[in-house]
């Protein structure tokens, strides 16, 4: 007789329990340091608010309560920013862009959006598969925040952020590029 185990449906269960339960990240960095603390914590369920507070929840449960302080949105990254979506998020206290896989660029995209297009000045903060390798690239795109995946050492973080002194191409903090700056002081 052939093993094939049927799932057991409390399984089930206790995964989908775990998989709601909200994320408090133990590294963050914040401005280009350590943060001492962590307040928010991030949730993905898309059902119900979490009793943790503050929180990240997902685009759809915030817009819904938007009139709660402590609740902010947690963007995925196929998060289209139209117009009118960017216009709503600039009451946001701070943005948080989820990073399902390192392999995903897309949450770069939209950090950029926030700060270039539609002139979100709030905290915007990297959430999910963050690496330390990615750093330097998150906040050349905006990002203000780094919740480090927890085999990340934040001593190694905070090394990646001062690796670069120049930066050649422009990014959300200087438009010009190093040619540019350049130019402009021998004039």
């Amino acid at each position: 007789m052939p093993n094939n185990p049927v799932p057991n449906k409390t399984d089930e269960t206790q995964t989908e329990a775990v998989e709601q339960t909200p994320v408090h990240v133990d590294h963050l960095i914040a401005n280009g340091e350590l943060a001492a603390e962590n307040a928010w914590c991030v949730s993905y369920d898309a059902d119900a608010l979490p009793e943790q507070r503050p929180a990240f929840v997902p685009l759809a449960l915030w817009q819904a309560n938007q009139e709660d302080a402590e609740l902010a949105p947690l963007l995925t990254s196929d998060t289209e920013l139209t117009a009118e979506l960017g216009k709503q998020l600039g009451n946001a206290p701070a943005i948080a862009i989820d990073f399902p896989a390192f392999t995903d660029g897309r949450g770069y995209s939209i950090a950029r959006l926030l700060r270039e297009r539609y002139g979100y000045s709030g905290e915007v903060r990297a959430v999910g598969d963050v690496l330390v390798d990615q750093l330097e690239y998150m906040r050349r795109c905006g990002f203000t925040a780094m919740a480090l995946r927890d085999d990340q050492h934040p001593e190694d973080a905070l090394r990646a952020l001062s690796f670069f002194s120049v930066r050649y191409q422009p990014d959300v903090e200087e438009r010009q590029a190093l040619f540019e700056r350049r130019l402009a002081d021998n004039k």
